[in-house]
């Protein structure tokens, strides 16, 4: 019977392994040995350990390369300030809460940041331990220096990991297929389920969770803002252009305006698929723009030359265009991101300025905008930097009262068990608990059988090493916590004489470490995303539900309505920004809760990645739907519009309570004599509005509910303006 091939997450923990016990094994023997230095040792060991190993940084070989090339003088600033602040336990524990709260909410910036945060807390926290030591800096920085240096070359050149695939690149071919695809319908292949399939894979494939972390495009920085979005409108793309391919009706009679439209689509995502592989120029949205004005110019005529009687014809007729319409401003947005992304456009053309807010300001601004939009209360990611810092600024002043001789244990047990939620902890304290127990017992064993010899000591560490790191990542915390156990005791039983209370201290510090992490788990957000996750879409839905009536109000203007109808101003404008902020919080709760440890993929209760493409739908519908001018609407489809907008947004604020059962949405349907009755300038807008309405019903209805459980209270605005919303599954605009 042939073996199954090793799985590909052992095959990396095994080579990520191999470089990081090189580059420990040698700065520690080198230091140790060779130079009689036991503290440069000491860093050299726990330098790599730290950015290899407890540092989860995203990428291949040369990205982590770079990535601790740069960090690392964040690492020495942060051990010298470590080491200055260990003179009392109370400047130690202020430092522990103020570092660890500002390293910790740095992972704000995006994934590389994230991936560098516990290696940065930990040299912090080996230097801020006891004792007081300042005249031991220079060989504090020189042995993190060495170790940084050893595994930057170990990254480059043992088993280096392969590179990721950039997330232009998935774009690129995304926008290869809906090329393909738009050209194929406007030549008349319109009805083709299979073709159909294949774009909704491809757009699938656009998710973010697909994508590997290094690639994702969640930075706060124009380039990643730009790819994100660039991204969710190709999605959105492949998606209306599928549904087109699905509907059997697709295979209606040739319309010359749609079939223009549709080669503009093609032109236009070929011309930025180029662009994103460096082929060609960065097309500006000017020439697709300049295509949609012409079939908005004429859409709401006939198709032929022939007289157009049928009411039913001319309605489908306008509705497969009013699609069509959707998927060319998809298409527009899509070159307008790219433009911004990475070909340093500062503006956003004719397009809604909102929807590209990140083009003008700086690279600073941007930054600070992601920082600030996160402190509040309702920001998971300022929830877990305080949890953190509590965690570590109480480990420091238990280990300092106490005066624990090896107090370094008990911070690092809080560092690395801990979770966002008191479930998920108690399940890794109880692991890690029992691992330790054991690589306790193994390690008083091995110096009981070793004595004083040193060599024995140096034989095992090297495998320990290899087995721990590439074993622990995969197996869980307590065989993490066992092996490693095994491991600082081979390493600093070559420091000092060691007998088996060293493994015994080591126990001890770790159980101090797991119950301080455990009881913050209990008081600081102990359901960790779970609260905020349903209090977040609650208040994203509830700031949608006026905003939807704002739009179709902008957009159905009865007589005598004068004046720019876009929802730029006054009450529309607030509601458009509030609803904008609540989604970028809102979806940063989901992707927290989406991470947490025991969360069911397939849990029942409300989905909540439906109901935030709902809410983004709304947001990119108020963009998109009042940018034309339509002229005033007779009183019945005035009446209609505003019925039936009322209806969905009182559905939409029911739905913002998760009731059993959800909310049934259920908006008045255009009716055919309103239709038929209402002059022809007004029916694309009619249908528009029509086609809307019922989309986000549908979605609002799929949302479901969750039990008897109270709704969570009004969320409070505050935080500055955040980023557009990415990976909307929405069917009106970019």
């Amino acid at each position: 019977m042939p073996k199954r091939p090793p799985s590909p997450g052992r095959v990396r923990a095994a080579r990520q392994s191999a470089r990081v016990t090189v580059a420990s094994a040698a700065g520690f023997y080198s230091a140790l040995y060779a130079l009689d230095r036991p503290v440069v040792a000491v860093y050299a060991l726990f330098a790599p350990i730290a950015l290899g190993i407890l540092s989860p940084i995203p990428g291949g070989g040369r990205d982590r390369a770079r990535t601790v090339l740069f960090v690392l003088p964040v690492a020495v600033a942060l051990t010298a300030l470590g080491t200055a602040l260990a003179v009392t336990t109370a400047s130690a524990v202020a430092g522990m809460l103020v570092i660890g709260f500002a390293v910790s909410f740095t992972s704000a910036y995006g994934p590389a940041a994230a991936g560098t945060v516990p290696g940065l807390l930990l040299f912090y926290v080996l230097a801020c331990f006891p004792p007081y030591a300042p005249d031991t800096l220079p060989q504090r920085l020189g042995g993190l220096l060495a170790g940084g240096v050893l595994l930057v070359l170990c990254e480059l050149l043992l088993l280096p990991a392969p590179p990721v695939q950039p997330y232009r690149a998935r774009i690129a071919a995304a926008l290869d297929l809906a090329s393909a695809s738009a050209l194929a319908s406007a030549q008349g292949h319109r009805h083709a389920p299979e073709r159909a399939r294949r774009l909704r894979e491809a757009g699938l494939a656009l998710r973010l969770s697909q994508a590997p972390p290094a690639s994702r495009p969640t930075g706060a920085g124009r380039t990643d803002r730009g790819l994100a979005q660039a991204g969710a409108a190709t999605r959105r793309v492949l998606d209306q252009l599928a549904r087109t391919a699905e509907r059997p009706d697709s295979a209606a009679a040739a319309d010359p305006p749609s079939e223009a439209l549709l080669r503009g689509v093609a032109a236009g995502c070929a011309a930025t698929a180029g662009a994103l592989r460096g082929a060609r120029a960065v097309p500006g949205p000017e020439a697709l723009e300049e295509m949609v004005a012409d079939f908005v110019a004429v859409r709401g005529r006939p198709s032929g030359t022939g007289p157009d009687a049928d009411t039913k014809a001319s309605r489908r007729l306008l509705e497969r265009r009013s699609d069509l319409l959707v998927t060319a401003a998809s298409a527009l947005t899509v070159q307008a991101a790219v433009a911004v992304a990475i070909g340093g456009r500062r503006d956003s053309a004719g397009l809604p300025p909102e929807q590209f807010w990140y083009a003008e300001p700086s690279a600073a601004r941007l930054l600070a905008l992601r920082l600030t939009g996160n402190l509040t209360l309702r920001s998971v990611l300022f929830q877990n930097a305080v949890r953190t810092a509590l965690g570590l600024g109480a480990a420091r002043l238990v280990a300092g009262a106490l005066e624990l001789s090896h107090g370094f244990w008990v911070l690092l047990a809080v560092l690395t068990l801990g979770r966002t939620t008191a479930g998920a902890t108690w399940s890794t304290v109880r692991s890690a608990a029992v691992g330790t127990l054991v690589g306790a017992l193994a390690a008083g064993v091995l110096i009981f059988e070793a004595g004083g010899t040193v060599e024995v000591y140096a034989a095992v560490l090297v495998p320990a090493m290899f087995v721990a790191f590439s074993v622990g990542p995969i197996a869980g915390p307590a065989w993490a916590q066992g092996l490693f156990t095994l491991v600082v005791s081979a390493a600093f039983s070559q420091l000092a004489p060691a007998d088996w209370q060293l493994a015994e201290t080591r126990l001890l510090d770790v159980l101090a470490g797991c119950t301080i992490g455990l009881v913050c788990g209990v008081l600081a957000w102990p359901a960790g995303a779970h609260a905020e996750v349903r209090r977040g879409v609650a208040g994203v839905l509830r700031a949608a539900a006026p905003l939807v009536q704002v739009t179709v109000s902008a957009v159905v203007r009865a007589s005598g309505t004068s004046g720019d109808a876009r929802p730029r101003h006054g009450t529309a404008e607030e509601a458009l920004r509030l609803t904008r902020h609540r989604l970028r919080i809102a979806e940063g709760a989901y992707a927290q809760y989406r991470t947490e440890g025991g969360r069911d993929p397939v849990d029942s209760g409300p989905d909540w990645h439906l109901a935030l493409n709902c809410a983004s739908h709304t947001v990119v519908g108020a963009h998109w739907l009042p940018r034309q001018a339509y002229g005033p609407a007779p009183p019945e489809a005035v009446r209609w519009a505003r019925e039936s907008a009322a209806r969905l947004a009182t559905a939409m604020d029911g739905a913002a309570a998760f009731p059993p059962g959800g909310v049934p949405a259920t908006p008045v349907p255009l009716p055919h004599e309103v239709f038929s009755a209402a002059p022809a300038p007004v029916l694309p807008a009619l249908v528009d509005v029509d086609t809307w309405l019922r989309t986000l019903a549908a979605e609002l209805t799929a949302i479901g509910g969750s039990g008897p459980e109270e709704p969570p209270p009004p969320v409070r605005d505050g935080g500055a303006r955040p980023a557009t919303a990415h990976d909307p599954a929405a069917r009106t605009g970019g």
